[in-house]
């Protein structure tokens, strides 16, 4: 059965990370490790949302590709932009302590991806 209480939870923690980057990309200071870190928070946050929601046993991980094999293996539709959300696992670690270029990062498109996963998260309190 689902637990809606840890999905509200976890949409709600997504929400705040969307606005945190919503929030800092406004500023050209603001390096992409830090955007790319509340970005992959949100997806990562978004996707066990759901995955709680749907009643699923949610994968202890920070890996959205794997978060997306557990939607996948859940016979749950898939989230849009499902093919690139992965690209955004550098930021959940290595980027925020400096072990890789992380300056890289799409400002525009990973908004629309925030901006797309809530939508497709938001939809499944709808049922």
């Amino acid at each position: 059965m689902a637990d809606p209480t840890m999905a509200d939870l976890m949409l709600e923690a997504a929400r705040r990370d969307v606005d945190a980057y919503m929030a800092l990309v406004q500023h050209e200071g603001i390096h992409d490790s830090i955007l790319g870190f509340h970005a992959q928070q949100a997806i990562e946050k978004a996707i066990k949302a759901v995955l709680f929601k749907r009643g699923v046993m949610v994968p202890r991980t920070h890996n959205i590709g794997q978060l997306l094999i557990a939607i996948d293996d859940a016979a749950v539709s898939p989230p849009p932009h499902e093919e690139e959300l992965d690209s955004l696992n550098p930021y959940a670690v290595a980027a925020r302590y400096g072990a890789l270029d992380s300056s890289n990062l799409d400002r525009a498109i990973t908004a629309s991806w925030l901006k797309d996963m809530l939508a497709w998260t938001s939809g499944f309190w709808l049922d």
